[in-house]
């Protein structure tokens, strides 16, 4: 140390200080290496990031799963009547308005002709509403655009069928629109001369002649036995098992359920 400080060529004095100087840093770096010896010179691991949560892309509008689509068909509905289910309900919210029983008159078809376009019964009714030759002549005449009078015309028995029914409905009363749907299908099937004998001796036997199940429906003003079972199990059949078939395969509203 006495020739370092010799050959920074320092005057007296400042060699004093500098000696001084550098014995304590001697002192020191002896300390560190001590204490260097004894703790094994092992270096501090480096601090470990603290961990965080995995990033999260940023959430995005919530797209929906989609729904099944409804079947396209229900057990007992021919597939006919999917094929012209929008020119039925074309033409009876054209004839009856938006809020038309559309499922009570593809019920109706079902019950009369089972959506066959072709269909012809024993006594002479033709087409898919069944019309005979007579009634179908008079609702030509009655009207203009049925006058072409093609009753195995699926859009001509379409638009006859829907157009009779209002023909009907709009010539009878009753207790509710589902009692006086019944006297309309009743008529449609045995004629509005029947319906309105049938109702006239309920009255005259305390029923009332303005509902039809278990009242109108009850009494027969003198046709056959087996008319008469026929007439009665036609409103029937179609409002009580064919028309929930016709809603639930979403053929719009029904005359006694919605």
């Amino acid at each position: 140390m006495g020739r370092l400080l010799h050959a920074l060529r320092l005057r007296p004095e400042e060699r004093v200080i500098a000696g001084d100087i550098l014995s304590v840093l001697a002192m020191v770096c002896a300390a560190v290496l001590a204490a260097c010896i004894v703790s094994g010179c092992n270096s501090p691991e480096p601090a470990k990031p603290e961990a965080t949560a995995p990033s999260v892309a940023p959430a995005g509008p919530v797209v929906p799963k989609p729904v099944p689509a409804a079947a396209a068909t229900v057990r007992g509905i021919p597939r006919a009547a999917l094929q012209y289910r929008a020119e039925l309900t074309r033409n009876a919210r054209s004839i009856w308005g938006l809020d038309a029983p559309v499922a009570t008159m593809a019920a109706q078809i079902h019950q009369e002709s089972g959506w066959r376009t072709d269909a012809k019964s024993p006594v002479g009714a033709q087409g898919m509403a069944q019309f005979m030759p007579a009634t179908a002549s008079w609702i030509a005449d009655l009207v203009p655009e049925l006058a072409a009078c093609e009753p195995y015309n699926p859009a001509w028995a379409i638009r006859a069928l829907v157009t009779y029914d209002k023909w009907l409905w709009d010539r009878l009363d009753a207790a509710s629109d589902c009692h006086r749907m019944a006297f309309a299908l009743a008529a449609y099937n045995g004629g509005l001369g029947w319906v309105r004998r049938d109702a006239k001796m309920a009255a005259g036997q305390g029923l009332s002649p303005e509902a039809w199940w278990d009242h109108v429906e009850t009494v027969n003003a003198g046709r056959s036995a087996a008319n008469w079972r026929e007439n009665r199990g036609y409103p029937r059949r179609i409002l009580l098992a064919l028309e929930p078939l016709y809603l639930q395969a979403g053929f719009g509203g029904g005359a006694c359920r919605d």
